[in-house]
């Protein structure tokens, strides 16, 4: 019996965590909509770690960058590290004829972000559903012109598409916009970073 309460407590703990990761990225993401960001997707030189791009500025990864950042994961210096024990399982060289990891730019690649959440995440069914989405999930697209673009699942819900709003900034600045099945979806993602998953 007391195995049964401890293993229920544990559940219920692990639960508890999970609900608490959706719960803060969500509302990190969310957040970003409520700041003025113009679109600029120049290189910058930026402190490492925790570097950013000036405030005022950014394109669609920043807003995941910025969104995990809020809860104290810093991407820059989780994809530099992993970049630099096996560089050869990203795109760099081959997209961008890089030999070696650059912490400017690196974190702020859609394909790069792609590798680093399949290498360290879960990688997820692409589907036709919308209810196969779920808050804080992280969704990754092609746009015309064979562009990537990504952006995060929200708790919010279209009641007239029945489709989860995404947090993402396609131009704009960050949005909130019911744009799901917009583009063709290239990859589904959960990334819980260490702090929620003990």
């Amino acid at each position: 019996m007391r195995t049964i309460v401890f293993c229920a407590i544990g559940l219920f703990s692990m639960l508890s965590r999970a609900d608490l990761f959706v719960s803060d990225f969500v509302a990190a993401a969310v957040d970003r909509t409520t700041n003025s960001v113009t679109y600029n997707g120049s290189y910058f030189s930026i402190a490492y770690p925790n570097g950013d791009v000036p405030a005022h500025t950014g394109v669609c990864t920043d807003v995941i960058i910025r969104s995990y950042r809020a809860i104290g994961t810093d991407l820059q210096k989780l994809v530099h590290e992993d970049m630099t024990e096996a560089f050869s399982e990203y795109p760099s060289q081959r997209i961008w004829n890089l030999r070696r990891p650059d912490s400017n730019i690196d974190h702020r690649r859609v394909p790069n972000l792609r590798v680093f959440f399949e290498r360290h995440g879960e990688t997820l069914e692409v589907s036709a559903k919308a209810d196969a989405y779920l808050p804080g999930d992280i969704v990754t697209w092609v746009l015309p012109g064979n562009l990537p673009h990504i952006g995060i699942v929200t708790d919010r819900i279209n009641s007239a598409s029945g489709q989860p709003y995404i947090v993402h900034n396609i131009g704009r600045g960050p949005e909130l916009q019911d744009m799901l099945f917009s583009y063709d979806i290239t990859g589904h993602y959960r990334y819980v970073p260490e702090k929620y998953s003990k």
